[in-house]
């Protein structure tokens, strides 16, 4: 696999594949990605990808390890001050760095392609097919419940809905981002409505004295007496906490996409943290209001479980409701994946095809129908489950590496213009928690993190044979050409060209101790 020529050859025929194309259709003067993600749009994309499956599942696993309702309540309050603490990390970067990508393109700009490479190996390979794969799978197990009351839905008929579900939502990034951002913004209302719901069922639970559970006295008490918590097990709370707030970094994946990012970037950071922390919060609460710790444990959908307690004939409410939220949430990790997938391709990472748009309708239709066809592959794969806690602890691992890239960048470049630049006590904090959480994590699960550094780690010989070693036998590049060309035809790509007037001034983005631009050793 060649992933490092654009070369002349493809580009010439790239301009013929236009020229072809254009005795049917309208070509725009110029083929880029649209600046069409607003604030509002920005701020839906942050909570439609965090507000997936993880609140209606995770708050099992983190009462299961925490081992009492109180500390559980400190766990979810405590995974969104540290995701709050993470995006404003991620929110400097964002504008000092305003390239799509996220941390896959902030740490090969500090670190080098080798490092970035690795993130965007295990990234592609396994961490966002994966989690597109079993929010695909709630998707599907929820819509099918009510059709199969008595007894889980049959095997090929959820993978079947999946797979359904996939497909259309990938059409639909393939047509239009305005119609893809639309959908998203519908849709994360509707889950903010359906957790509106709990909540305020909850609330008049809580007003109707059902709030024995939450006062200190038994909040704190553990659920198995004989059984205290220890480090290794609030560690895994952790975990399965920040699994329900993954996500938060999301919009950086399309920061060229965004209308004027140096502003709307932080804003809906800003924005979306704390409104989803509060919520998953009052969540939480209300699910403790309403449901002994017993009950929850034993549920493994806890808000059906819920509207089944305490709505009634209604309560097919919450299956629908949760549906809803995961579609949604499928629609945000294509629309972010496939953008990371241009981006490496654009840095020459991946094969150049993936680094092209539509020439009408300038959405990355080859990135898409790849990051679609992998997901489908671990839907055939089966165990999906499985490969959840390898792809919490590469997440987590891309992320303080991320944060610390941000320390060593200000190191690296002092007098880099940063419209953005947060305390040095906000990366340090981060990393420190993340540092202790990382320790425990392979202390208490070592074959599983073992398992995801060695996933990610594939991608070094991957990366010398198919990045550095340049000058590779000819029939190789032109197999590559060819295949290229072919993907050309049939998706009608090229590749995006650049507005001079939207680059950025040399006095804006000039590292002034250097006089170099802060990209010149990527492009």
């Amino acid at each position: 696999m060649d992933m490092d020529g654009q070369n002349s050859s493809i580009c010439a025929r790239t301009r013929r594949c236009a020229a072809h194309g254009g005795k049917k259709e309208k070509i725009p003067d110029r083929v880029t990605l649209k600046k069409e993600i607003g604030l509002l749009s920005a701020c839906t994309i942050i909570i439609g990808n965090i507000i997936g499956s993880g609140i209606f599942i995770s708050p099992k696993g983190v009462l299961e390890h925490s081992g009492s309702v109180g500390l559980a309540l400190v766990v979810w309050v405590l995974g969104g001050c540290i995701s709050g603490l993470g995006s404003l990390c991620y929110a400097e970067l964002g504008v000092t760095i305003p390239k799509s990508g996220g941390d896959y393109s902030y740490v090969t700009e500090i670190f080098g392609g080798l490092m970035g490479f690795l993130l965007l190996w295990s990234a592609v390979l396994i961490m966002y097919p994966t989690t597109l794969a079993v929010i695909a799978l709630t998707f599907s197990s929820y819509v099918l419940q009510p059709v199969f009351p008595d007894c889980v839905p049959p095997y090929m008929a959820t993978r079947l809905l999946s797979a359904t579900c996939l497909m259309f939502l990938t059409w639909v990034n393939c047509s239009s981002v305005r119609l893809a951002t639309r959908i998203q913004d519908i849709f994360t209302v509707g889950k903010l409505m359906a957790l509106g719901l709990i909540i305020v069922i909850g609330l008049v639970q809580i007003f109707n004295g059902n709030y024995e559970a939450l006062t200190p006295q038994v909040a704190f008490s553990m659920i198995t007496p004989s059984v205290g918590p220890s480090v290794g097990q609030i560690a895994l709370a952790f975990l399965q906490a920040s699994f329900a707030f993954s996500g938060w970094n999301f919009l950086n994946y399309v920061t060229e996409e965004v209308v004027e990012p140096r502003r709307n970037l932080p804003r809906a950071i800003y924005i979306s943290i704390p409104l989803v922390t509060f919520v998953y919060t009052l969540t939480n609460i209300a699910y403790f209001s309403s449901m002994s710790p017993e009950e929850l444990l034993s549920s493994n959908a806890v808000a059906v479980t819920f509207g089944e307690k305490l709505l009634g004939v209604f309560s097919v409410i919450m299956p629908i409701s949760v549906a809803l939220s995961t579609f949604g949430g499928i629609n945000g990790y294509l629309f972010t994946s496939s953008r990371l997938c241009f981006s490496g391709a654009r840095e020459g990472h991946l094969p150049s095809l993936l680094a092209m748009i539509h020439c009408k309708k300038c959405t990355p239709i080859p990135a898409l129908l790849v990051c679609c066809a992998a997901t489908i592959v671990i839907l055939c794969i089966g165990e999906t489950h499985n490969l959840i806690n390898y792809v919490s602890f590469i997440n987590y691992l891309s992320y303080g590496v991320t944060i610390a890239g941000l320390l060593y960048y200000r190191w690296k470049k002092p007098n880099l213009y940063r419209p953005i630049r947060v305390n040095l006590l906000v990366p340090v904090s981060y990393l420190m928690f993340w540092a202790l959480l990382l320790g425990f994590s392979l202390y208490s699960e070592p074959v599983v993190c073992g398992v995801g550094l060695v996933i990610m780690l594939t991608g070094v010989p991957v990366y010398f044979l198919g990045v550095h070693w340049k000058e590779k036998p000819k029939c190789i590049y032109s197999m590559i050409e060819k295949a290229t060309f072919v993907g050309q035809r049939l998706c009608f790509v090229v590749f995006p060209q650049i507005d001079p007037n939207e680059i950025a001034s040399p006095s804006e983005w000039t590292d002034q101790s250097s006089g170099r631009s802060s990209f010149s050793a990527v492009s």
